[in-house]
């Protein structure tokens, strides 16, 4: 869905990689009811955002917030932008359920009430559960054109809704999901139906589970407190044989895992008609255990490329302040902190927005800010391998954030009540990227986007990038049974290595044009006839990289 909007392209039909402003997908913040949260995807690796399915069920939505720059201070440790999803409380009425076969699998729902309140109110329970339809395609027979290689993969979501009473109101969500595929493991395969490599086996597994639990007290109608605690755990595990003569080799061997209890508490304050204040701290206590190996073939064994089991800190806690002055002008002002325990570095980040409206029809937006975000956590304990000690030093532990200064203004104008034009420019400053000098072309802004990362040791601070573009956005609400979006991104995305060459970053696409609409008419009391169209015009990956 985010795909149509100005700014933001996919370049491999085979991922759903968020790509903003020319930024690598690994700068994507991703948060489910107001909680940082691991890579959202099924065949999704330590740290990658993307994978071919999602595990989040849009039938599960409600209004959620997706940020492209100079977002405000309460969003951290991203340098891209920000998806905050939320999930939308089930019927506490009467119980509804729903049955649906799609591409992303054989789907069952189910929501309603659950317990009646001393308040009058009720409780309610939402949930789905989904699973792979080309995996039970292949169970019942059918030749689906894969060979052997069958996506398997299942998920569920659910939330439990406890609204408002005097302890306030309490909120139980979880989204769990796993998948598996095996390329390469059928020798009969033809090239037709064979996804990898030829010579290599791969075995890939992959699984998310996150469990929260939410409050939110009232103290009256202008001060209220949220805090969240969560679970989470996010594994992934691979590998890799050579194939010499019909006969398997192993070759690389991955398991990594992670587990994170997170705290998250926000105190929001409405001083007065003109004034609102929030204040929030978030922790993050990670729990690693990372252990990968490859075959090398100068030394006839297996050389561990990590290694690590053990726990790092992040801290963060920001201050935000909206001020509305005349009724023409608004002012977003706000700074946030990062703390990360591992190497002992702290960032500060200060973040100011304003919108003005101009006239009757037209508002003028402005943002600027800091954005700091900590590297993959399995970067940090790459290793290699020293055959005059034999051992295996640890060179990637002291690098630091990555940061990134953002610049916006943009254009707003309203037609009329359903349609409007939008107009904005942006510039983006990335510096104290990790780069490396024995592979001096190498750079952090153009990782995240492939079924695995790149393992490299021996990381330093000192790359820099940029991104500058201007995007259009035509938009006509739907409204008299019709709706249209169009969409124009023109930019650039840049950086430099070690090396100090300026190259363009593997998202440099330049451009990409988006026209969609969709036309519905009601077919008696119980019917609706809807049609809708897509296209996309889009500059291509930098395969160079």
């Amino acid at each position: 869905m985010v795909a149509n909007y100005a700014g933001v392209m996919t370049q491999n039909d085979s991922r759903n990689d968020i790509i903003i402003r020319g930024n690598s997908p690994s700068g994507v913040l991703w948060r489910l009811e107001g909680i940082e949260i691991p890579n959202p995807n099924h065949f999704g690796a330590q740290g990658t955002t993307g994978g071919p399915v999602s595990m989040v069920n849009n039938n599960l939505l409600t209004n959620s917030d997706f940020l492209t720059g100079a977002f405000p201070a309460e969003y951290g440790n991203a340098i891209a932008g920000a998806f905050d999803i939320n999930l939308r409380s089930g019927n506490s009425s009467e119980h509804e359920f729903i049955g649906q076969v799609g591409f992303n699998g054989f789907e069952l729902g189910a929501e309603g009430p659950l317990m009646k309140l001393a308040n009058g109110q009720k409780a309610s329970y939402l949930a789905s559960y989904r699973y792979s339809t080309l995996e039970l395609l292949d169970k019942a027979g059918f030749n689906i054109g894969t060979g052997a290689a069958i996506p398997k993969y299942k998920d569920l979501t659910f939330l439990v809704d406890v609204p408002g009473t005097k302890i306030g109101r309490l909120k139980l969500f979880g989204l769990w999901g796993t998948s598996f595929i095996a390329l390469g493991r059928d020798l009969t395969d033809t090239t037709e139906n064979q996804y990898n490599s030829r010579g290599v086996a791969t075995d890939f597994e992959a699984g998310l589970a996150v469990i929260g639990l939410s409050h939110t007290y009232y103290f009256n109608d202008k001060t209220r407190i949220k805090s969240t605690l969560s679970w989470q755990n996010a594994s992934s595990r691979a590998s890799l044989d050579s194939i010499r003569n019909g006969t398997f080799s192993p070759y690389v061997r991955s398991n990594q895992a992670e587990n994170k209890l997170s705290f998250s508490t926000q105190i929001r304050r409405k001083i007065s008609a003109e004034d609102n204040v929030s204040i929030g701290l978030i922790i993050d206590n990670y729990g690693i255990a990372y252990l990968d190996s490859i075959k090398d073939r100068e030394y006839n064994r297996f050389l561990t490329t990590t290694d690590i089991n053990g726990n790092m800190m992040l801290y963060q806690a920001y201050a935000q302040w909206q001020h509305k002055s005349g009724g023409r002008l608004t002012t977003y002002s706000g700074m946030h902190f990062q703390y990360f325990g591992l190497n002992k570095e702290l960032v500060a980040e200060p973040r100011l927005g304003a919108s003005l409206t101009v006239s009757e029809k037209g508002t003028i937006n402005a943002g600027i800010g800091l954005h700091s975000q900590i590297q993959p956590r399995v970067y940090y304990f790459y290793q290699e391998y020293n055959p005059l000690t034999d051992s295996y030093p640890l060179t990637n532990e002291d690098i630091k954030f990555t940061r990134s200064a953002h610049f916006v203004l943009g254009y707003q104008y309203m037609v009329n009540n359903d349609f409007r034009i939008k107009i904005e420019s942006y510039y983006q400053h990335l510096y104290k990227v990790p780069v490396k000098a024995s592979f001096p072309e190498f750079s952090m802004l153009n990782t995240g986007d492939q079924f695995g990362n790149s393992s490299q040791d021996s990381l330093v601070n000192t790359g820099k990038g940029k991104n500058y573009g201007v995007e259009i956005t035509i938009e006509k609400f739907l409204s008299r049974n019709w709706y249209m979006l169009f969409t124009s991104s023109v930019f650039n995305s840049k950086y430099s290595g070690y090396d100090n060459i300026v190259r363009n970053t593997a998202f440099n696409g330049n451009y990409v044009f988006n026209l969609l609409g969709g036309y519905e008419r009601k077919l008696g009391k119980h019917s609706i006839f809807t049609t809708d169209l897509k296209t996309v015009w889009a500059g291509g990956k930098d395969l160079s990289r």
